[in-house]
C-alpha cells in the first residue's frame, strides 16, 4: 500500500482572521513543552479528547473520521482539524500543510521518516518522458512560502531533507533563500536538491548557490547518455545536455558537491555501460554516481510501451557500468531495484532508496532470506516488476 500524503480534511473550525494557509506541527499530549500558533495536539479517541480539556489545549488535531465531538467539548478549543483515519500514521513532530478555504491538507514533514522531501514547484524547463511529478505552467510560488514556513518546525535532528519538483531552480533568488534558511536552521542536516542542472549554466546562480555555504548540500544532476541528442530527446528539450554539463562543470569549480543520476529505461538502460565509460573519463570528479530503476507513474505510464525494459534485460550491463565506475575510484550506488534481479557482484552497491511511503515487496519476497538488505519494489503509480524476482535462499 502507498502512504496517503495529501487529502481534505473533514471538519475545521476556528481559523476566522488567519492566513488562507497555515502550516501546523502535531503534539503530543502530556508533553510539558514549548507552545507556539502552529502547535496542534494529537486526538485520536475521546479519551484524547478529555485529557486536551484537562491539560486546557487550545489547538488539537483529530486523526479519527468516526469521532463525534460533543458540542460542549468543541466550545473548549480555539482551533480544531479533524481528518480521516487513514492517516493515523501522523504523530508528534508531523508538520502538515492545510489550504483553510478548502481543507486540503498535505503532509509536509514525517517526524519518524528518513524519506523527507518539499516538492518546491510543479514548473520545469525539462519534459522528461518518465518525469513522475509532470510538469505544470502554474503559478505555484505559494509553495516557497509554506516550505519557509515550515523548516522552523523541522527537528534539528532531521538527518536529511530532499527538495524536488518540478525545477527547484525555477524561483531560483527564492530558492537560495530557503538554503540559507537550511543553513541557519539545520546546520547538521544534509540537503539534496534534485535538479535538472541546467540552471548552473549561468555563474550568477552557481555562485549565489555557493555563498550559501551550507556544510552538506549536494546537487543530485541527472546524465541520461554521452550523447547529447539522446539525452535532450529523453528530457524533451534541446540543447539541455550541454547546459547541464556546463553546470556540473561550474559547480565542481567551485567545490560543490554533485551528484550525478541516471534513470534506467529502454532508452538508457542499453547503454548505461558506455555512458559510465564515459561519466568515469570526462566527471570523475563528481562526488557520487546514482544508477536508478525507473518509477512506473506520471508520465512514464503515458509512455509505458516506449520506455519499460526488465531489469533482467539490463543487469549485465548495469554490473558492467557499476565495476567501471568503482573501478576509476567513483563512488556508485544503484537505487530502486530489487538485489534478485542484480548481479550478486554489484549487492554491495545497492542502496534500499525507494521512500518508505511507496515502498513495497511481494508475496515471493517474505521467503527471501535478503528481504532486509533489499530495496524493495515500488507501489506507486501502476506498477511494473522484473520477471526475475524470486525469492533468495
Amino acid at each position: 500500500m502507498t502512504l496517503p500524503l495529501f487529502g481534505t480534511a473533514v471538519g475545521w473550525q476556528g481559523f476566522v482572521g488567519e492566513p488562507s494557509r497555515i502550516v501546523v506541527r502535531l503534539r503530543s499530549l502530556g508533553r510539558e513543552e514549548h507552545f507556539d500558533r502552529h502547535d496542534f495536539h494529537i486526538v485520536r479517541s475521546n479519551d484524547d479528547l478529555s485529557r486536551s480539556i484537562e491539560e486546557k489545549r487550545s489547538s488539537i488535531f483529530v486523526i479519527n473520521d468516526a469521532l463525534d465531538l460533543p458540542t460542549s467539548s468543541v466550545s473548549r478549543f480555539d482551533r480544531i482539524i479533524a481528518v480521516p483515519a487513514k492517516f493515523d500514521y501522523l504523530g508528534a513532530g508531523d508538520v502538515v500543510g492545510i489550504h483553510i478555504p478548502t481543507g486540503k491538507f498535505r503532509t509536509l514533514f514525517r517526524n519518524n521518516s528518513r524519506h523527507n522531501s518539499f516538492l518546491v514547484t510543479e514548473r520545469c524547463n525539462n519534459y522528461c518522458l518518465m518525469c513522475s511529478q509532470p510538469p505544470k505552467d502554474i503559478d505555484d510560488r505559494w509553495i516557497l512560502d509554506e516550505i519557509r514556513e515550515s523548516l522552523p518546525l523541522v527537528p534539528k535532528s532531521a538527518p536529511t531533507l530532499t527538495f524536488t519538483g518540478g525545477e527547484p531552480l525555477s524561483d531560483w533568488i527564492e530558492f537560495i533563500e530557503i538554503l540559507a534558511d537550511c543553513r541557519d536552521l539545520l546546520p547538521n542536516t544534509a540537503i539534496q536538491v534534485l535538479t535538472n542542472g541546467r540552471a548552473f549554466a549561468r555563474s550568477e546562480i552557481v555562485d549565489a548557490w555557493k555563498d550559501v555555504n551550507h556544510p552538506s548540500l549536494i546537487a543530485a544532476i541527472p546524465v541520461y547518455s554521452s550523447v547529447d541528442h539522446i539525452h535532450d530527446y529523453v528530457v524533451q528539450a534541446k540543447g539541455a545536455f550541454d547546459e547541464t554539463i556546463l553546470g556540473i562543470l561550474k559547480l565542481k569549480d567551485r567545490g560543490q558537491r554533485v551528484e550525478v543520476r541516471v534513470v534506467l529505461h529502454a532508452h538508457t538502460a542499453p547503454i548505461i555501460a558506455e555512458t559510465s565509460r564515459w561519466i568515469a573519463r570526462n566527471l570523475p570528479f563528481v562526488d557520487h554516481v546514482a544508477l536508478m530503476g525507473m518509477e512506473n507513474t506520471g508520465f512514464a505510464i503515458a509512455n509505458e510501451q516506449s520506455l519499460w525494459i526488465d531489469p533482467m534485460d539490463y543487469r549485465e550491463s548495469l554490473s558492467e557500468g557499476v565495476h567501471i565506475l568503482a573501478a576509476t575510484g567513483m563512488t556508485v550506488s544503484v537505487y530502486n531495484l530489487p538485489r534478485c534481479v542484480l548481479d550478486v557482484s554489484i549487492w554491495p552497491h545497492a542502496v534500499q532508496s525507494i521512500s518508505d511511503w511507496k515502498n513495497g515487496y511481494t508475496e515471493e519476497c517474505n521467503k527471501c532470506v535478503e528481504k532486509s538488505r533489499c530495496g524493495g519494489l515500488f507501489t506507486s503509480g501502476r506498477p511494473r516488476w522484473s520477471r526475475g524476482i524470486a525469492a533468495i535462499q
